[in-house]
């Protein structure tokens, strides 16, 4: 009997091991600095990239896809010849991450997206076509710009204003909606870290989101174009409002 018990308790144990070990494992890759595995990446593309005449190890998309969004990674073309496997940050490792590349003309640089804000604006809009459908115009709530609006939280059920954590600052961005229905956040106030840590100064009417990705590791991803008024503070670029 004695002996049973033992044996049932090892059993017990082994499966509970097995039930937490994804957890374990998926808490061990959210903990696993970026910037080393952005390195790697970097290093990988550099060598797929001369290793094969230029061209770059990126998947297919539409013309149409905003260009943040335009050139996401395809390890299975680094895999395993560049590297041995995707990141552990990485969204095909079950991280919380899309690496993607910015500059691809002048200078292929590996970024990111995080899939999480990614998803809650998927969630967002979603909600947002429900909703139109029943009434037969989108949630807008107040006046941003021309043909951007902020978006009534209580329409779509929430108390309070919609908005994203940003993978930059961790802060909250809110979140916005143009004439069509598309939701966007907005990185004012990254814009405004960014434009201080570069020194940078830019003459109005200029797009200045890329300095985002200039200064971080992120890209604007789901943004509209900024440019600065002439106290060089971040606005909306309105004379082309369109996702990035």
């Amino acid at each position: 009997m004695g002996k049973l018990k033992c044996a049932m308790i090892f059993v017990a144990v082994i499966f509970l091991s097995g039930c937490l070990y994804p957890h374990e494992r998926k808490s061990s890759v959210q903990a696993t600095p970026y910037q080393d595995q952005l390195k790697l990446v970097q290093s990988a593309v550099d060598e797929f990239q001369k290793a094969n005449g230029g061209l770059l190890p990126i998947q297919t998309k539409d013309m149409s896809t905003p260009l943040y969004q335009k050139y996401p990674i395809d390890f299975n073309r680094l895999a395993p010849r560049y590297m041995a496997e995707p990141p552990s940050t990485a969204y095909e490792s079950g991280g919380d991450y899309q690496y993607v590349l910015v500059d691809v003309e002048n200078n292929p640089t590996v970024k990111l997206i995080d899939v999480k804000m990614a998803e809650k604006i998927r969630d967002i809009k979603l909600r947002v076509q429900m909703y139109r459908q029943e009434h037969k115009y989108p949630p807008y709530q107040d006046v941003l710009a021309r043909d951007l609006f902020t978006l009534d939280g209580e329409k779509l059920g929430e108390a309070d204003s919609l908005s994203v954590t940003s993978p930059i600052s961790g802060n909250s961005l809110p979140l916005m909606i143009d004439g069509d229905g598309d939701i966007y956040a907005d990185y004012r106030t990254e814009l405004v870290s960014c434009l201080k840590k570069s020194k940078k100064t830019f003459k109005p009417g200029t797009e200045i989101q890329d300095i985002i990705w200039e200064e971080t590791p992120f890209v604007p991803a789901f943004s509209v174009k900024y440019t600065v008024n002439d106290k060089q503070e971040p606005v909306f670029l309105e004379n082309d409002i369109k996702k990035e």
